[in-house]
């Protein structure tokens, strides 16, 4: 477990390059083998890079004694991206990055998050129904690729965040 406070704040340009890198990581090692191939030609080192620079004002960077360890990307209410940097994984900080994804949610006034997870990806599965998220079954989520959409069969996975935000603002 983690020994050093974890602590959030909004990316700046600065952090695309390490959230890029995060990113691309953490895709390939939940994603391959559960998408289509045409996402996984179309996802290049170029593509996350240019996604994490247009993204800055989505993300929240979560930052272990001065070390960029992971991001998240939430826009109304779907937590769109979550990834931990490999030398973080197992700390404590993805379970952060989510209950600071949900406050976000709620802070913009929407009493129910929603996410999207590999149908495939077990692993991520688990640890969201660990942290009280509830699959409400299959669907395809139209990742963008380079022509359009791209369909990924996911899950949708929901959680109610009607209850008071205990976080301090």
């Amino acid at each position: 477990m983690r020994h050093e406070p974890i602590t959030f704040r909004p990316a700046d340009p600065a952090d695309a390059t390490a959230v890029a890198g995060i990113w691309r990581t953490g895709w390939r090692d939940g994603h391959l083998g559960h998408v289509p191939e045409e996402l996984v030609v179309a996802r290049t080192p170029e593509t996350f890079a240019a996604r994490a620079a247009e993204r800055v004002g989505d993300t929240e960077v979560a930052v272990v004694d001065g070390d960029l360890a992971g991001f998240v990307m939430v826009v109304g209410d779907e937590v769109e991206q979550l990834y931990v940097a490999t030398s973080h994984r197992g700390t404590g900080v993805a379970a952060a990055l989510l209950t600071h994804a949900e406050h976000l949610v709620r802070r913009h006034g929407h009493p129910r998050a929603w996410l999207a997870v590999a149908t495939g990806n077990a692993r991520a599965r688990r640890f969201y129904e660990r942290r009280g998220w509830t699959d409400e079954g299959p669907f395809d989520y139209p990742a963008q690729g380079p022509d359009g959409p791209i369909p990924v069969p996911c899950h949708r996975y929901v959680k109610d965040l009607a209850s008071p935000d205990p976080s301090p603002r």
